[in-house]
């Protein structure tokens, strides 16, 4: 059984295994030796050429258990020498209850004496290799286990051997010993749990092993004792044998204190690593080594998770009510998964599913159960949150742990860019997301280089197409790629915060060019429209960049129109108050594209609006078999709350004329003038203009 366990084994670990096997081969020959010299004379002699077999088994054995304890890690840190220690206090007690009677009786010959003295001798030095193995840290196979216990027999054996008298009635019992270690060391070398990899050491000592160095240490007092009583009891012996003791269970005590603190403290650093502190839940790395492990067993896909507006809710409702949300969250993942899958919170508001043992489109139903489950309402203390998800899955086979999570990670941001709520990972991602980082590289030089530039468009008046005001916009002409549309790289510039910086470019210049116009021409418009990004306005000091640049350009605050957009306010917090910041300094206030977004009449109210701009697709509604009601209504809320509207993307003479009718004063839109640099805006509206617009002004609503 050892030969064909030793077989079994690879590299160095079956070196021990097959030394093991000739020390028991060895053992085996004593044994048969034994029975042949017992068959043939009534009293086998002693020594016999057996003593020198089972002696002569030993170096082996204690080689064999060395190099299988170094093997396993048992050896590693201060296990050394704590085997050191405990060794040292074992062999005391065997030479002086064991070895030194026996070499000192001058009764028995000088070879039976050695070979008497050799069993203990032997059992001590196996049990210095036994001990590091027992304490070795963390959990043992059953293959060590049965090794250990085969060992410990063995020992026990031997000293029972040295110390009791081979009579007919204990022999049976002490062969029973022998016999038995064969048995385990065979099931040892058998035992699937031998092929088992090494255990990776580490050097804690926990409360067994104290309790065994205690021990080990008071076996020296304690035959210190002894000895002194054989002595004829001297206080001088029980003096120092009682101190000795004294002494090492205070510090034992004090030691045991210490292993306490530094236990509960090694159990808080590894949930701290391990554990996400607010949900419980696994963080990035413990969910990475997992899904390390896990897709070496089976085949596995990865669900990216991130809540929508999530920031909103910290900005409006406080940190707080933020963690609480999250930690809502995290309890409805942790119970809608299914057994053997795996949650974690990645960061901020992103988590992680591991789905396990997945099949074809499996990941992606789950990815749907739990968007549907985060869209319930979520209770964050006394506010009741409605929150949507944006998830990502992972594809292919044949993918390690760290690909699956960039691949979902990939599909989630693609999910979040394009407005969708899940997307599963395809090839044609990455070259997407490569795409959008080579254009992100371009702006970020493009702004350094000054290939961007401002174009302004026209806001006139209905009545007689004067122009009472510019939009600024700007426009990128790629000296490589050429024209570059504002719907392929705001988006970039917003996620890679590049927007701020160019942002603050595009009103510098709109403003610098106002300044110009008014200084310059007579018909100079009376302020200039000027978009503003969500990411702007969550800039610390935004405000203060503002009204800075109006200084700077020596123009009112009313000269200038901020325009934003309902998604960039409409979760309160930072964003609105910039908003009111600005309207405090004088700057005025537009909602563009007003009715596309969340579309809250609420707005209207809580934010400090001056202007209203209704969105082209309402405008393009008016002609044709479209109805005018949204437009119509729009008119009367602006005139109830005392704003100013501007239709937007007006296109027709039959749409401005039309307009007018409904009461709006101003307009915008290629019918008046395409956005164009400064040098060209004079230019803008053409003679015929006026003309078309007094064809329109009998069109009658659809």
């Amino acid at each position: 059984m050892m030969i064909l366990g030793a077989r079994r084994q690879r590299g160095l670990s079956a070196a021990s295994w097959y030394l093991f096997a000739a020390g028991i081969a060895l053992w085996v020959l004593g044994d048969v030796v034994y029975g042949i010299q017992s068959a043939l004379v009534a009293t086998v002699p002693f020594p016999s050429w057996a003593d020198g077999c089972y002696l002569g088994s030993y170096p082996l054995l204690v080689a064999a258990l060395f190099l299988h304890a170094r093997q396993r890690g048992g050896l590693a840190g201060g296990t050394l020498i704590d085997s050191a220690i405990i060794t040292v206090g074992v062999g005391i007690v065997y030479w002086a209850l064991m070895i030194e009677p026996i070499l000192l009786d001058d009764s028995i010959p000088v070879l039976a004496r050695l070979v008497t003295a050799g069993y203990p001798t032997a059992g001590a030095v196996l049990c210095a290799v036994i001990v590091p193995m027992l304490l070795q840290q963390g959990a043992r196979t059953v293959s060590q286990w049965l090794l250990i216990v085969g060992s410990l027999l063995t020992v026990v054996a031997n000293g029972a051997y040295t110390l009791i008298p081979l009579t007919d009635g204990f022999a049976p019992f002490l062969f029973a010993g022998y016999l038995l270690a064969y048995a385990f060391w065979g099931a040892a070398a058998m035992h699937p749990s031998a092929t088992l990899p090494p255990v990776r050491p580490h050097d804690n000592p926990g409360r067994g092993r104290l309790l065994v160095l205690t021990g080990s240490m008071l076996l020296v007092p304690a035959v210190m004792l002894l000895q002194g009583e054989r002595a004829g009891g001297r206080s001088g012996w029980l003096t120092v044998a009682f101190g000795s003791m004294a002494l090492f269970v205070l510090v034992a005590s004090r030691l045991n204190g210490y292993i306490a603190r530094v236990d509960k403290q090694a159990v808080l650093l590894r949930r701290q690593a391990t554990s996400d502190d607010l949900t419980g839940l696994p963080n990035r790395r413990e969910f990475e080594r997992l899904a390390a492990t896990a897709v070496t067993r089976q085949p596995c896909q990865v669900v990216m998770l991130d809540l929508a507006g999530f920031k909103h809710i910290n900005d409006r409702l406080g940190r707080a009510a933020g963690d609480q949300a999250l930690v809502a969250v995290a309890g409805l993942l942790r119970e809608s998964v299914r057994d053997g899958d795996l949650v974690a919170r990645m960061g901020a508001d992103e988590f992680a599913v591991l789905v396990c043992d997945s099949r074809p489109g499996e990941a992606e139903a789950v990815a749907g159960r739990l968007a549907d489950l985060v869209r319930r309402p979520v209770h964050a203390g006394e506010h009741e949150l409605l929150l949507s998800a944006r998830l990502g899955v992972s594809s292919g086979s044949g993918a390690d742990a760290t690909e699956l999570v960039r691949r979902a990670d990939t599909a989630r941001y693609a999910a979040k860019t394009g407005g969708g709520h899940l997307v599963v990972y395809s090839a044609g991602l990455d070259e997407q997301a490569e795409a959008a980082e080579r254009l992100g590289a371009d702006l970020r030089h493009s702004l350094t280089d000054g290939d961007f530039h401002v174009v302004y468009q026209p806001i006139v008046e209905l009545a007689d197409a004067r122009t009472v005001a510019y939009e600024a916009l700007v426009r990128w002409v790629h000296p490589v790629r050429g024209f570059v549309s504002p719907a392929d790289f705001i988006p970039i510039a917003e996620d890679n915060g590049l927007i701020v910086e160019l942002g603050e470019w595009i009103m510098r210049t709109a403003c610098r060019q106002l300044a110009d116009w008014q200084r310059d021409r007579p018909d100079a418009p009376s302020y200039i429209s000027v978009n503003v990004s969500a990411r702007q306005l969550s800039e610390p000091g935004f405000a203060e960049v503002v009204t800075g640049i109006l200084r700077e350009c020596g123009l009112e605050p009313r000269a200038l129109l901020v325009e934003v957009t309902e998604t960039a306010i409409f979760g309160g917090g930072v964003a609105i108050e910039a908003v009111e910041a600005l309207h405090r300094a004088g700057v005025s206030i537009a909602l563009d594209d007003f009715g596309t977004g969340h579309s809250s009449l609420g707005l209207l109210r809580t934010v400090p609006v001056d202007v209203l701009k209704v969105d082209k697709s309402f405008v393009d509604e008016i002609t044709g078999t479209g109805r005018a009601v949204i437009v119509d209504a729009l008119i009367h809320v602006s005139n109830g709350l005392g704003l100013r509207a501007v239709a937007e993307g007006i296109e027709t003479a039959e749409q401005a004329g039309y307009l007018r009718e409904l009461g709006y004063r101003y307009g915008q839109g290629y019918f008046f003038g395409k956005p164009a640099r400064a040098e060209d805006s004079a230019a803008q509206i053409v003679p015929a203009v006026g003309e078309l617009l007094d064809q329109g002004r009998g069109h009658q609503a659809p």
